[in-house]
């Protein structure tokens, strides 16, 4: 399909060292003038589900300042867009949960609220881990809890966990399971 918006021209609104804020002014698809806000991320958002041979999982708890609340989720990070995001994954997963993995597989990627953002997200399985000592950032007060996928599927299914990249990553290990039993 064609893109069928015109950009007449940008407006630079706000940027630090994670985003940038541009107010386009654009023709839409109905031929109309309006304006359209764009949230540009400077880092990828890099995910990873580090399972253990029981099919138990390790999973990040922490309080969100943005939303206000206590969010349960995999270990997440955000990774510079000119390192290799394996590389940011591994960092990430040794960074909040203290685990090194050896074995590595890309599970997918995907836009994350690509009706205002250019972000992406790339998410990772990590397995054969060994466990080591946790480095969080000064901003992360984070709970490591282990707990099996069936049982994190399900609190996903209960709304008990919201966070989106963790609840892709959750429905994307649920299928890839089913096709192994195929």
């Amino acid at each position: 399909m064609e893109n069928n918006w015109i950009k007449l021209g940008t407006t630079h609104q706000y940027d630090n060292p994670w985003i940038s804020v541009t107010e386009d002014q654009v023709i839409n698809p109905s031929g109309n003038k309006g304006i359209y806000g764009v949230v540009h991320f400077k880092n990828l958002a890099i995910g990873v589900i580090p399972m253990d041979q029981e099919g138990n999982i390790y999973m990040v708890g922490q309080y969100r300042y943005v939303t206000e609340k206590y969010s349960l989720e995999i270990p997440e990070g955000g990774g510079p867009l000119d390192i290799d995001p394996l590389e940011s994954a591994k960092r990430e997963l040794k960074e909040e949960t203290g685990l090194h993995a050896n074995t590595w597989e890309k599970l997918f990627e995907m836009d994350l609220s690509n009706s205002v953002t250019d972000e992406k997200a790339i998410v990772y399985l990590a397995t054969d881990l060994d466990q080591g000592l946790a480095d969080p950032e000064e901003t992360e007060e984070l709970t490591v809890s282990k707990i099996h996928l069936t049982e994190a599927y399900q609190m996903v299914l209960d709304g008990k966990i919201t966070d989106a990249i963790t609840i892709a990553a959750l429905f994307k290990m649920k299928i890839k399971l089913l096709e192994n039993e195929k």
